[in-house]
């Protein structure tokens, strides 16, 4: 796997990640995710694929000073990003394939928005559920179909129209699991069979198409992929292509839902 299909992106994307992407599209499902794994004061939790941060330090609230909150990541600039963001958490480096804990670790493990990048993504389903101590809770969110995800898919459309293949599939990755019956297959095959997927809407919100086309292409896995000709290209193309999501006051917004994958540990 390629740093696009591995969602992987330099140190600079991740600042602009964190500034742009997170209250765009991942601010909002923190609180969804946290609340689907139950998370409650006290608690040891793990955050595998943290990014920047937005999903442990919403759990890190819930936890309070008695819990305690562990971020893992294979991309050192986000982690760098977190935890400048949340010195008091922990941020540790590593595979989601290979969680480096203990069997029975953690009271709840949350994941947002990251399996869809995992090479191997039913060993890191095992370990997710090997980590997590009898009676705890996991939560994992991915993204609906890209066709359930209209804006997206016009914009993987005019990355395919102008620059390919390989541009287009770099905003079509995260959209990888949205099929319901493949992802449950996923889970059962990891030997979570009694997990349970909810699917929630959700709306990307970005300030204009302006702001859109360089949080997807500067905070992301194109980054370097596209020079400043290209960029402009796709900027122009995209203020007639995009236009049926801006709203009265020029901001963009459109429907990005999600599903919740859910998983007691007997």
């Amino acid at each position: 796997m390629n740093a696009i299909y591995k969602g992987q992106v330099n140190n600079n994307a991740a600042e602009i990640y964190e500034e742009f992407f997170v209250p765009a599209l991942f601010q909002a499902w923190a609180s969804r995710v946290a609340d689907a794994a139950e998370v409650h004061a006290g608690q040891r939790v793990l955050d595998v694929a943290c990014g920047t941060g937005i999903l442990a330090r919403t759990v890190a609230d819930r936890v309070g000073p008695a819990g305690s909150v562990v971020g893992l990541d294979v991309n050192k600039g986000m982690l760098a990003v977190a935890e400048r963001q949340a010195p008091h958490l922990e941020w540790q480096d590593g595979l989601a394939e290979e969680l480096p804990f203990d069997n029975d670790s953690f009271d709840a493990v949350v994941s947002q928005f990251g399996l869809m990048f995992f090479e191997d993504k039913s060993r890191a389903i095992q370990e997710m559920g090997r980590v997590l101590r009898p009676g705890g809770r996991l939560a994992v969110a991915v993204w609906d179909t890209l066709d359930n995800t209209p804006g997206y898919a016009v914009m993987v459309d005019l990355l395919q129209r102008l620059f390919g293949h390989e541009a287009a599939n770099g905003l079509r990755a995260p959209y990888s699991l949205g099929d319901v019956p493949a992802l449950q297959a996923l889970f059962d095959r990891a030997g979570l069979q009694n997990s349970a997927i909810t699917t929630h809407p959700g709306t990307a919100q970005f300030h204009s198409i302006q702001s859109w086309v360089y949080t997807d292409i500067n905070g992301w896995v194109l980054a370097d992929m596209l020079d400043d000709a290209q960029f402009d290209l796709l900027l122009q193309e995209a203020e007639q292509e995009l236009q049926p999501f801006v709203t009265n006051g020029g901001a963009v917004s459109f429907g990005a839902p999600a599903h919740i994958v859910t998983f007691a540990k007997p």
